[in-house]
């Protein structure tokens, strides 16, 4: 039985990557957005707000229900609605009158799948029996940032070798992790933190308490940080990451003052002007 819950264990890990994948792959795109849907900045920085917004409403929320109906059919959901939201990205913006609207309904769907990973990983894992928890628990938040460097890295390398036009593609490959994952948590057993007969604290009694709301406040401020940093950070890489042919261009001094034949290609095949270009 304990070789079951190493399962679900590798299963959480792997969930952690899920929330890095949903958090950190749209805004690679951010610029893309920008220009071939002709979305103003202003409206960019919203995917960003809401996206934080409905997963803190989520974790807020969930403490009413996840008692009752444990932890297996949410997290299986949290999954699904991971992918549902990458899937709906590739379809909505060109479907729908405005591609803005469709790119927000397809974050508002993935942020509710990422809002319960943020609430279910950790006390799945914290109720595993193990040897060495405080191992485990160190692992599992390590696993949100090498998934955030893994999902900059394979989706900058693939918009160098494939185009940034074949996003949709990248997209539906991301899909496939939190699809897999929800197959794995339908296998795998989920233990629960609360003793037999032994009831959580109340949502009045935990609101009656004043270091509540002052890590409520540390935790407002901390996440919103982390979710912005991140995800511009992650639109950053993006801008600066194209072809080194294209600044090797640039440095001969062809952006403005006459582009290239190949310099032209390249920035086509990249999907926008290089920086230099934007000048």
């Amino acid at each position: 039985m304990k070789n079951q819950y190493n399962k679900t264990i590798t299963a959480c890990f792997t969930g952690y990557i899920v929330q890095a994948i949903i958090n950190n792959f749209v805004p690679l795109l951010f610029l893309f957005f920008q220009k071939n849907y002709n979305i103003p900045i202003s409206k960019i920085t919203l995917l960003v707000t809401f996206n934080f917004g409905i997963q803190l409403m989520v974790d807020f929320l969930s403490a009413r229900f996840l008692d009752k109906t444990g932890y297996h059919m949410p997290m299986v959901m949290a999954h699904i609605l991971s992918a549902a939201g990458l899937v709906l990205l590739t379809i909505l913006p060109d479907i729908l009158p405005s591609p803005f609207i469709g790119i927000l309904v397809s974050v508002m769907v993935y942020a509710v799948g990422g809002g319960l990973l943020e609430v279910l990983v950790s006390p799945v894992v914290e109720a595993c029996p193990s040897g060495n928890k405080e191992k485990a628990m160190s692992m599992l938040h390590s696993f949100y940032c090498w998934g955030h460097a893994g999902v900059v890295l394979v989706s900058t390398l693939f918009f160098y070798v494939a185009g940034i036009g074949r996003w949709k593609i990248l997209a539906l490959v991301w899909a496939l992790v939190p699809l897999v994952n929800a197959f794995v948590f339908t296998k795998v057993p989920i233990a629960t933190l609360a003793e037999e007969g032994e009831t959580g604290l109340k949502l009045r009694e935990l609101f009656s308490s004043s270091i509540f709301w002052v890590l409520m406040l540390m935790m407002l401020c901390a996440g919103a940080s982390e979710q912005a940093v991140s995800q511009w950070a992650s639109c950053l890489s993006l801008s600066l990451a194209w072809q080194p042919a294209l600044y090797a261009d640039c440095q001969q001094g062809l952006c403005g003052q006459g582009h290239s034949a190949g310099h032209q290609k390249l920035c086509q095949k990249a999907g926008q002007p290089c920086l230099q270009c934007l000048l």
